[in-house]
């Protein structure tokens, strides 16, 4: 198809503009250039994405599935060496890729002839990673190389052992490599580049934080990725709040921590002191065996001692008196929230051991509340308000909190569209008719795309020291709303029973009914219309979700609404590895289609290292295409498609006479 001819006028109307990209292209020459260039990229195969939701703090799963690209660089070894090594071979290269350093360290007490085992292991890394590098550019290549060992990597990548003429030269390499004792630091360099380019867009559906021992790690990890975006979930939103100084959150952050039994990443993590937090608990609960409280505890190798889960389940009991005294003032602050019929510390009566929710009187569990003033509920004694003012002067000052918070800011949203997918980690409100649902935010009434991204700005309002301080003050609060709030989008369940769970028996108080959205989702033409109200467009598109864990036990399918929604809670966290069955999802977006592939429970890193032993993971096809998908395909590419456009107006304004060349 003849592309349109560029008139005299357009080039006048974008002068201002092309003599600015004029200074970037200053020639003919250079303008021609870079328009073959950026042509010839959109003809290679469009880069891997993978999608992963609901970490919950598992750093050890969640490195594992980086470090082998969700088993896709064990089958890329497989296919270029499925014949010529066996089986333990295949399994020690790819712990080699893996896990470089520590692979190493353990070949070094065992291999008596490391020479030798450098020059067999090298030639084999680089035929990996030039398979695994054949879909980039050598430009973006070249940007990925270690700075140490760029020129020798790059010359390694391009020359084949192959060629005759060329084998004495990649030869000596290797051997020059080994003989000047670099081969240990060289083995490490490509295998994280092997990692690198296996993956190129991460996706992070949400749930960063909460249940497992490492989100700090994890945050870690990602703030030195090259490439990776999230869409914020609600622990995430709960931390995110407390970063921001919301008292409630705080006390939540704490509460689940204690729950879990997992102060790992308070501590250790973000420096948080929890010496008040103890010497209140132990002051106040001295006497109170703080049954309900003791916390769960899903991996029996982290068991603290008898000793330390009393002191935990004071703790937890403090703060949980504290948290809901604290969304109680909350809840009246904001009568806009229609949440005051969760201020439930009203209805107790101590006297009776019962208390009354819509109506209903029901007996209680625990009937020791030392400071609870029943004229006045939600009071904090004097102690208390102490108390909760060094945690939120802790969680303030705590420097690697709110580096991870900016991350969080810089590379997130309450949503994205990538590549005709909708992400986001929970909810869209609806109304039951699959109309979505108004939800008045800050006297806003907002609904879908526009909901999303007043929420967005409310988020990022907390964050902003230019907005005035009771503007930021109630975007503060509205964090707590976020996290329980009956229309949040990252909740969006009738009421959140905390409260019931721990002090009323009866499980029918436990409830928590979901909207309408996570009913109605099943259903194509609604996955449809909710993608049309986003401006989500292609052949190929879909919903991407997060959030509610799939009970793939159960014979629950991820892939919903005629493979338009798929829902990737496969549950990383061991806390819901009962649930699922499963021990996480990855949804993987290569240049032929998705797959999505199960992961079964991780060891541990040091049996990974030392066996080899890799997660099991199985692979089900979702959708595959017509076509294998080019990066003219993608986001990217209507991008680069831009970019030739103005270039080639840039190339006639040049031979035209209306710029000249310098």
């Amino acid at each position: 198809m003849p592309k349109p001819t560029i008139s005299n006028r357009s080039i006048n109307g974008d002068l201002r503009y092309l003599k600015l990209l004029a200074r970037d292209f200053p020639t003919i020459s250079q303008v021609t250039t870079e328009i073959i260039n950026l042509e010839a990229i959109l003809h290679l195969p469009k880069p891997t994405e993978h999608f992963l939701a609901d970490l919950h703090g598992e750093y050890e799963a969640f490195q594992h599935v980086l470090r082998n690209a969700s088993g896709n660089i064990k089958r890329k070894v497989k296919e270029i060496f499925g014949n010529t090594l066996r089986e333990k071979e295949i399994r020690d290269l790819c712990t080699l890729i893996y896990y470089p350093k520590q692979k190493l360290e353990l070949v070094k007490q065992n291999d008596t002839d490391l020479s030798d085992y450098y020059q067999t292991t090298l030639n084999q890394l680089i035929a990996v990673c030039r398979n695994v590098s054949s879909k980039y550019t050598r430009s973006k290549v070249r940007k990925s190389l270690p700075p140490e060992f760029a020129y020798i990597i790059e010359e390694l990548l391009h020359e084949s052992s192959d060629d005759r003429n060329k084998q004495a030269y990649v030869g000596v390499i290797i051997q020059t490599i080994i003989g000047t004792g670099r081969a240990a630091g060289f083995v490490k360099a490509i295998c994280e580049l092997i990692q690198r380019l296996a993956i190129d867009q991460l996706h992070i559906l949400g749930d960063i934080f909460d249940r497992g021992p490492g989100a700090h790690l994890v945050m870690d990890t990602l703030s030195k990725y090259h490439h990776w975006d999230i869409q914020w979930g609600n622990h995430d939103i709960l931390w995110m709040g407390a970063a921001a100084g919301n008292k409630t959150c705080i006390a939540s952050v704490l509460r689940l921590s204690f729950r879990y039994a997992n102060t790992q990443t308070l501590e250790e993590g973000y420096g948080i002191n929890m010496v008040p937090m103890a010497t209140f608990a132990m002051e106040t609960y001295a006497n109170d065996p703080c049954s309900i409280f003791h916390p769960k505890i899903e991996d029996p190798s982290r068991r603290p001692n008898e000793k330390t889960c009393k002191l935990i389940a004071q703790m937890h009991k403090a703060i949980a008196i504290i948290q809901f005294k604290l969304e109680g003032q909350l809840y009246q602050k904001h009568p806009e929230w229609n949440m005051n019929d969760r201020r439930l510390l009203e209805t107790i009566d101590t006297q009776k051991g019962t208390c009354t929710i819509e109506g209903v009187t029901y007996p209680i569990t625990d009937c020791n509340f030392p400071t609870i003033n029943p004229e006045h509920p939600y009071d904090l004694t004097p102690e208390e308000q102490e108390l909760i003012d060094k945690l939120q002067h802790s969680f303030l000052i705590s420097d690697r909190l709110q580096a991870h918070v900016q991350q969080l800011l810089l590379h997130g949203g309450m949503y994205g569209i990538y590549n005709s997918n909708l992400l986001f980690h929970a909810s869209v409100p609806m109304n039951e008719d699959g109309t979505l649902k108004e939800v008045n935010v800050e006297g806003q009434n907002v609904a879908g795309r526009d909901l999303m991204e007043r929420v967005e700005q409310l988020v990022r309002t907390a964050y902003d020291e230019e907005v005035d301080s009771q503007e930021r003050n109630l975007a503060c609060d509205y964090f707590w709303y976020l996290w329980c709030g009956p229309d949040s989008p990252l909740f969006d369940k009738a009421k959140m029973t905390t409260f019931e769970r721990y002090f009323i028996a009866d499980k029918e108080t436990h409830k928590e009914p979901k909207g309408w959205y996570y009913t109605l989702r099943e259903k194509p033409e609604i996955c449809d219309h909710l993608m049309d109200a986003f401006g989500v467009t292609g052949k190929h598109r879909h919903i991407i979700n997060g959030h509610v864990p799939v009970r793939a036990s159960n014979g629950e399918n991820p892939i919903k609404a005629d493979g338009k929604l798929m829902v990737i809670d496969g549950g990383f966290a061991k806390a819901y590895h009962n649930t699922t069955g499963i021990a996480g999802y990855t949804l993987v977006y290569h240049s032929r289609g998705f797959q999505l592939v199960q992961h079964a429970p991780f060891t541990s890193t040091e049996e990974a290292i030392l066996n080899g032993t890799d997660i099991r993971s199985t692979t089900q096809i979702v959708e595959m295409m017509g076509h294998r998908a080019m990066v003219n395909d993608t986001d990217k590419g209507a991008e680069l498609r831009e970019q030739i456009a103005d270039l080639e107006k840039l190339l006639v304004a040049y031979r035209r006479g209306f710029i000249k060349e310098m």
